[in-house]
């Protein structure tokens, strides 16, 4: 399942992550990345309860709620294989789009 949590702010960020990546932490070290561009550091994934604790819903009800939000000027913080899957269909993200911590995919998308 993925989880969806919706935090109302001066516009609504929209946090969605695989429920298995509840409360867990994801590192890795920089390297060149394919563009050629070189970066330099450690990078973290902390897919924290606090944030992303929400409730959990169907593939096709993540797809539908980033499409509709995707209207309404949120931001989306997205982790998760199956959660990404969700944003490619939903046409948020590209394949290009997102990134990768620790073997983990990731996308933060502000629209």
């Amino acid at each position: 399942m993925i989880l969806v949590k919706i935090i109302k702010s001066y516009r609504e960020v929209v946090a969605i992550c695989d429920s298995g990546l509840l409360g867990k932490k994801f590192e890795s070290w920089a390297s060149e990345d394919p563009s050629g561009a070189s970066e330099e550091g450690k990078f973290q994934l902390d897919v924290k309860e606090s944030f992303f604790g929400g409730e959990e819903v169907s593939e096709e009800k993540v797809i539908k709620i980033m499409r509709d939000f995707s209207k309404e000027d949120a931001t989306f913080n997205i982790i998760g294989e199956k959660s990404i899957n969700c944003a490619i269909k939903a046409g948020l993200v590209s394949e290009e789009g997102m990134k990768k911590i620790g073997g983990i995919p990731f996308a933060l998308v502000l629209l």
